[in-house]
């Protein structure tokens, strides 16, 4: 039997201040050696029940079993790159068609001209909330993601140089914010909660974090971010 290993990433830029010791380089040495340096593979109908995603938690799980093909999608999981780093999350516009009001990562589903998951995470960031590429300094990939709407993500985790400028597109984005990762990979902060949508009983994570409810796919992200790179 013969393997390939996967390619290297590249280094991370040294213009990004990573001091020695901090939470930051404790990030990145971690995600550098965890995370997947290729994308994960394209959703499988048969490994439905071993698949992360919204319906992970439900006791009976191939009873959410979607009924039609998931529409690609990625997402830009930003870590900002200060010596407490943070991630940045946007509140979703009201009028919007998916995930409405919701807090969110960048992104969104792919358009034909993307190249890969990659190219279409750093696309909807520029799009969503004026974050340019120059700006983003990827770090690798985790498992694909499940959403209970039908949607199979592909999240990016990247670093994010915090000079930066961000402005947020009033047709998709009503808020920019940040909160502090070590609040967000904290397993005490990942709640386990449940509601009826749709006359389903749906379980999923949430993480309350001043006064803004972070649950349900991006909270799952989070959660399967925590556990790969800190658990």
């Amino acid at each position: 039997m013969t393997s390939s290993a996967s390619p290297a990433l590249p280094p991370v830029p040294g213009g990004l201040d990573i001091p020695p010791g901090s939470a930051l380089e404790t990030f990145v040495e971690r995600a550098r050696a965890r995370l997947s340096h290729t994308p994960p593979p394209p959703y499988s109908a048969q490994a439905y029940a071993r698949l992360n995603g919204d319906h992970a938690l439900s006791p009976v799980p191939g009873e959410e079993a979607p009924r039609q093909e998931p529409r690609r999608a990625a997402v830009l999981v930003p870590i900002m790159a200060r010596a407490e780093p943070s991630v940045l999350l946007t509140q979703r516009s009201a009028h919007l068609n998916h995930h409405a009001g919701q807090i969110a990562f960048p992104g969104g589903r792919l358009d034909p001209e993307d190249r890969d998951e990659q190219d279409a995470a750093l696309r909807e960031a520029r799009e969503e909330v004026g974050l340019e590429a120059r700006f983003i300094h990827p770090l690798g990939y985790m498992e694909g993601y499940l959403s209970g709407t039908g949607f199979w993500i592909v999240p990016v985790v990247a670093l994010v140089d915090p000079a930066c400028t961000l402005t947020p597109n009033p047709g998709e984005v009503d808020e920019i914010f940040e909160v502090p990762l070590r609040f967000l990979m904290a397993p005490a902060n990942h709640q386990r909660q449940s509601r009826e949508w749709k006359g389903t009983l749906r379980h999923y994570y949430a993480m309350p974090y001043e006064g803004r409810y972070i649950w349900g796919a991006t909270a799952g992200m989070l959660r399967n971010l925590y556990e790969r790179v800190y658990a």
